[in-house]
């Protein structure tokens, strides 16, 4: 059962998706994240991942596409619950820990009498500039685990 929801996760996650913007599509995939030891030192590497299992490290890459947008916006993420959020690849992602009710930065985030953690996390946006968004295209990321 567990094989199978995890299954179920990795296929809407490689799915394609239009964003809520209009002309704007993004495609998500998946990557498997693998250490290996070249000439003595400890290397990650990354392939697409086919299957999942409990404690796997994963990569997620959501590649946008806006032609002919010269405006910023905002790129979303639901963090599945199968996952746990590690950290955000590159840009700076603003996170939600209540299902994308309220953002902000996870050392400002409080579950009850707590600070949050990365595993609190629901939700992640990132904001495209309007440079960036002039370019027509991007992506962005962040890891987990399986849990």
């Amino acid at each position: 059962m567990r094989r199978l929801l995890l299954a179920t996760t990795l296929a809407a996650l490689t799915a394609s998706a239009v964003a809520a913007q209009s002309g704007i599509a993004i495609e998500r995939s998946v990557y498997l994240e693998q250490s290996q030891t070249v000439d003595g030192r400890q290397v990650r590497a990354l392939q697409p991942a086919t299957s999942l299992r409990k404690g796997d490290r994963v990569v997620l890459m959501l590649h946008w596409r806006a032609p002919g947008r010269g405006d910023d916006f905002v790129v979303s993420s639901q963090v599945p619950r199968d996952l746990a959020f590690r950290r955000s690849g590159g840009q700076d992602a603003k996170v939600s820990i209540d299902g994308g009710r309220t953002w902000g930065t996870l050392d400002r985030l409080r579950v009850g009498n707590r600070r949050a953690t990365p595993e609190d996390v629901t939700h992640l946006r990132w904001h495209v500039s309007d440079a960036e968004a002039a370019l027509g295209r991007g992506s962005v990321s962040f890891a987990a685990v399986v849990r």
